[in-house]
């Protein structure tokens, strides 16, 4: 297994298409074929399901990609790393980030570049997701730390940390503390959601209006632990990632046909971008990616709050 094999497959992954894939990483598209196809060999699983006009990920691809974007992600900051000892690194970053953000990983990482590269002015800026998409498209911001659904804007990339469902968190005990719901369900208590303009706020809508309900929220907030505690006293059903619920007494409920998803990632603009940036770009990613959540059922990762927004 070569380390560029498992670059052609995140690239095919993320573009839909083997010609997509090799456009952006400029190399021929029967090149890319024949590299992949060599994986899926020595791996003994076929990882992409060529059938259709779109490439589809396998249950194997499935399983495979995020352990393969995560070998990348480390192999990226050990490059950057060792750069980091021939050549110091200076210049001005401005990070965004979803308000009220408290990923242990994600505020390391930015504590941890004011001591290791004191040459590195770095300036900070807290705002919805939408928001934020917008400042990294116009400039204004270097890269930011966003919650969203479906596409990121044109124009921008994104490294995506956490991808998962939406779900109904409530008390335990209260009349939808079920196995499973249906979005319809909520409709006869309090809706309680994130503020327009996040992430979850958009899967939340977005999954609504693909079964033709038209979405309702009572009350909305800037940061899923204001919700939480709502929850807590019966104000209503909280609206957020599936694994967001943090509290003694709170339940998280499957909604099943909630099918649009809540994802973290980080984003830059499609481009070049400066080698402060770009350090800690790769910093971030690498150490968001090695904090992210387990699946569902398993142990979660200490201290990571799920997606905030």
């Amino acid at each position: 297994m070569e380390i560029h094999q498992l670059r052609y497959f995140a690239a095919i992954t993320d573009e839909g298409t083997f010609t997509a894939a090799a456009q952006r990483l400029h190399v021929s598209q029967s090149g890319i074929s024949t590299q992949v196809a060599k994986l899926e060999s020595e791996l003994g699983q076929q990882l992409l399901d060529r059938s259709g006009r779109r490439i589809r990920l396998t249950p194997a691809g499935e399983a495979v990609l995020p352990l393969a974007k995560s070998a990348l992600a480390t192999l990226e900051a050990i490059q950057h790393t060792a750069a980091e000892f021939s050549t110091a690194v200076r210049g001005r970053v401005r990070l965004g980030m979803i308000t009220g953000c408290s990923i242990p990983s994600f505020l390391d990482t930015v504590a941890d570049l004011g001591r290791t590269h004191p040459g590195i002015e770095l300036s900070l800026h807290e705002g919805h997701s939408d928001g934020l998409q917008a400042q990294v498209l116009s400039g204004s911001l270097d890269l930011a730390l966003i919650g969203y659904a479906g596409d990121v804007a044109p124009g921008l990339e994104v490294g995506t940390v956490i991808d998962e469902p939406i779900a109904a968190v409530v008390p335990a005990g209260h009349p939808l503390d079920r196995a499973e719901l249906r979005l319809a369900d909520l409709h006869g208590t309090k809706i309680l959601s994130l503020s327009p303009g996040t992430g979850i706020r958009a899967a939340y809508e977005d999954s609504c209006r693909r079964i033709g309900l038209e979405p309702r929220v009572d009350i909305d907030a800037s940061s899923p632990a204001a919700l939480l505690r709502l929850a807590e006293r019966g104000a209503g059903a909280a609206v957020l990632s599936a694994s967001s619920a943090q509290g003694a007494g709170l339940r998280t409920v499957h909604l099943a046909d909630a099918a649009t998803h809540a994802r973290l990632g980080l984003i830059t603009r499609r481009g070049q971008h400066s080698p402060a940036a770009q350090l800690l770009h790769s910093r971030l990613l690498a150490a968001l990616r090695a904090g992210r959540r387990p699946e569902p059922g398993r142990a979660r990762a200490p201290g990571h709050p799920g997606i905030p927004g």
